[in-house]
């Protein structure tokens, strides 16, 4: 069993009008599936679709890259366990390049993986079987939080850490930071409420935007590749502190 749940029916009129709208809006967003089991793509697909998404798919790693060489997708769903080139690989790839948003689906047992790809840069996981109502939540969640906006807050600059929310980018003594969008969003909300503590399920509905389940060990492994990138002794950190019990804090 790979999908949590049922897949309600859809007739073939309603399908083909959830795809014609998806076509007439040239700026929705464009996702690529990556998994190697035809019958998880294609109820991915589908809901992705019935929600107005664009959608690329591949069945292994080569394919996909394939197709990230030939597109432009807005954000990647990407199974760790794949013939070919391996998530993992693909995940590596991937954010050697760019800030490709990219979400994990993983196996349970797959734990060791998962807090691989965290650290090699994916943005969030979703753990088999699971909701396909809940893996396009958290689909909008990431897009959300990197498309542009209208209005954006200003600068914070910390002695020599600055942050910059127009650009999405980080100086740190004069040099700039690659940093993924999800670390970014992290960063930024810490450090827009200086010395305020929130704990790693605050930080899951607030920078995430969902409630955290069983495990919030995507908030522990984005903190620790934040302060690998901003602070000048990680083990000591000068910025992103930890009190222990409660959560995590931004000392200016």
């Amino acid at each position: 069993m790979i999908l949590a749940g049922s897949l309600r029916e859809t007739n073939g009129d309603e399908l083909r009008l959830w795809q014609g709208m998806a076509a007439q809006n040239e700026s929705m967003a464009t996702v690529l599936v990556v998994d190697d089991e035809p019958i998880v793509r294609e109820v991915v697909v589908r809901y992705l679709e019935r929600e107005g998404y664009r959608t690329l798919e591949a069945g292994d790693g080569d394919e996909a890259r394939s197709l990230l060489e030939r597109h432009e997708p807005s954000l990647v769903l990407l199974d760790l366990m794949l013939p070919g080139t391996d998530g993992l690989d693909l995940c590596r790839w991937i954010r050697a390049r760019s800030a490709l948003p990219v979400i994990m689906l993983t196996a349970r047992g797959e734990e060791a993986d998962r807090i691989v790809g965290l650290e090699l840069g994916a943005d969030d996981y979703v753990t088999k079987p699971f909701s396909p109502r809940e893996l396009v939540a958290r689909v909008r969640s990431v897009l959300r939080r990197v498309e542009p906006r209208d209005a954006v807050p200003g600068r914070l600059s910390f002695d020599a850490l600055e942050i910059d929310p127009a650009t999405r980018e980080v100086v740190c003594a004069g040099e700039q930071l690659k940093l993924t969008a999800k670390e970014f969003d992290l960063l930024y909300f810490l450090a827009s409420h200086p010395r305020r503590v929130f704990s790693r399920d605050q930080l899951m509905t607030r920078v995430w935007g969902y409630e955290a389940a069983l495990d919030t060990g995507t908030v522990t492994v984005h903190v620790r590749r934040l302060r690998e990138k901003i602070e000048h002794d990680p083990s000591r950190p000068r910025h992103l502190e930890t009190l222990w019990g409660v959560g995590y804090r931004f000392a200016p």
